[in-house]
């Protein structure tokens, strides 16, 4: 029988968030820790070195298998969303509004970089198109993620402005990736061999902003209107629509006569979610809302079982050629 490993990633954010249970002082905004300025710049930072770590060459040489890029863009920014907004009608009450915009959030994030490489990669796909579409993806979401929401956003009674969102974004995020864009030929090199410290920091700062995220909801007790029943839910949707997506992308792979490879860069790339830019993008456009908590709950619950499904399916896609 395989052996199923948790990814670490996913056990140091069920250690933040019993750490922020315990001891959500520390992050509420009377605090004298500045966690908003320290985040605020390590997203920044975050951006910078994913502009460093951006090859122009590659990303030119790319553009050529558009059918694939063009699928699964399609099923981050468009199969995803109207999944999510089909259900929209069944909504009852203010709590499930709020989840349902939750899922609505995660579904109109970008694919992420790492997670959906080393996948493509342990299941012998197309590594390069796979470098591709996740780079693409979250250039691609920094205009259209804010669009999505502010469709919706409004009806929470949040501060939705896209003057300030788009401000915040070019600041913290487009101004970043532009210079490290710039400097890639002087320092891309120095990233790539440090790649793994990193990746390292870029997990800290979103730790960092989980812990945040859910200390003030444990301080607003905002979680007290969120039952069991309303969890497992929460798993079981975050479940279906992952299963749904990649079902959806494996028949229209065949349909378009992918090779296997393609298919399988596909199936990975298109449905995957990142918790990266989920985190930023919260912090940006929903400042400190109390539910933020609960609006970072599916995402969070999506990410540990994208990683739990496609690593099971990429050992065994990697055996095929042996």
């Amino acid at each position: 029988m395989q052996n199923i490993k948790i990814d670490k990633f996913v056990l140091s954010i069920i250690g933040v968030i019993i750490v922020a249970y315990f001891f959500p002082e520390w992050g509420v905004s009377e605090s004298k820790i500045p966690i908003d300025t320290i985040s605020t710049v390590g997203i920044s930072l975050i951006f910078f070195f994913y502009g460093l770590k951006l090859s122009p060459a590659k990303l030119k040489a790319g553009l050529k298998n558009w059918k694939l890029h063009l699928l699964v863009q399609s099923a981050t920014f468009l199969i995803f969303p109207m999944l999510v907004l089909g259900c929209r009608p069944l909504i009852q009450n203010e709590t499930q509004e709020t989840i349902w915009l939750a899922f609505f959030f995660l579904a109109a994030l970008p694919s992420t970089v790492s997670s959906s490489v080393v996948m493509v990669s342990m299941a012998k796909g197309n590594i390069p198109a796979a470098i591709f579409n996740a780079s693409i993806s979250g250039i691609i979401g920094i205009a259209l993620t804010p669009l999505w929401m502010g469709l919706f956003v409004n009806d929470a009674q949040t501060d939705f402005d896209f003057t300030t969102i788009y401000v915040k974004l070019i600041v913290q995020i487009i101004l970043p990736v532009v210079l490290g864009l710039l400097l890639q030929r002087f320092f891309g090199s120095f990233v790539q061999k440090h790649n793994a410290k990193l990746t390292l920091f870029d997990k800290s700062i979103i730790l960092l902003i989980i812990y945040k995220s859910f200390a003030e909801s444990f301080t607003e007790n905002i979680f007290s209107s969120v039952s069991i029943l309303d969890l497992l839910f929460l798993f079981v949707a975050v479940l279906l629509l992952f299963l749904l997506v990649f079902i959806v992308l494996g028949f229209l792979s065949r349909k378009m006569d992918f090779n296997k490879e393609d298919q399988i860069t596909a199936q990975f790339c298109g449905t995957k979610k990142s918790l990266v830019h989920g985190t930023v993008f919260s912090k940006i456009i929903f400042g400190n809302m109390a539910t933020i908590g609960i609006i970072l709950l599916p995402l969070m619950l999506f990410h540990a079982t994208q990683i739990l499904i496609v690593s099971v399916l990429a050992t065994r896609l990697s055996k095929r050629l042996d």
